[in-house]
């Protein structure tokens, strides 16, 4: 009987907590979602670096909205920053482990890093995780692994072409 309020208590903890996990997604703060669709039309409009500000801008505001981490990764992926989108994407994955587009988001940014293997570990687990129908995700990754490393050039890394030398005429 001394144990009674105790366990009482306990499991009123265990129950509420037990039910927060099956709510439905949250919304962004008002603010944070006005950053996030300026920097979803950045990104549309090619302004990645316009993107990547909205977005941190957004996270700031809004540091636990994990959506937002994954639209740091998409405008990282498209700056050529696999590496930083990598990082965005297991960040959303330590929060939600089973995040699907972070999974595929991350398989993407391997893949056009060149980590194919790892890739392919990644389409293994979005495909358990959408079951035996294939889901976009799954899909994109897909095309991301058949398609491989993406090579970036660097707009200092051409150069133009030295004109030949003639020889001077007098």
């Amino acid at each position: 009987m001394r144990f009674a309020p105790a366990a009482a208590a306990l499991s009123l903890a265990l129950a509420v907590t037990a039910s927060v996990g099956f709510g439905s997604p949250r919304a962004p703060v008002p603010g944070a979602a006005a950053l996030i669709a300026q920097g979803d039309q950045a990104l549309q409009a090619g302004d990645k670096e316009g993107a990547v500000s909205a977005f941190e801008a957004a996270l700031t505001v809004d540091p636990g909205y994990t959506p937002t981490l994954l639209k740091l990764g998409e405008a990282a992926r498209a700056n050529g920053l696999q590496g930083k989108a990598i990082r965005y994407y297991r960040q959303a994955l330590a929060r939600e482990p089973n995040n699907v587009a972070a999974l595929a988001g991350e398989g993407e940014a391997l893949a056009e890093k060149g980590a194919i293997e790892k890739a392919q570990r990644n389409l293994a687990e979005v495909r358990k995780a959408c079951g035996k129908d294939a889901c976009a995700p799954a899909q994109q990754l897909a095309a991301a692994i058949a398609k491989g490393p993406v090579k970036y050039v660097a707009a200092n890394d051409t150069k133009a072409p030295e004109a030949e030398k003639q020889p001077a005429t007098n």
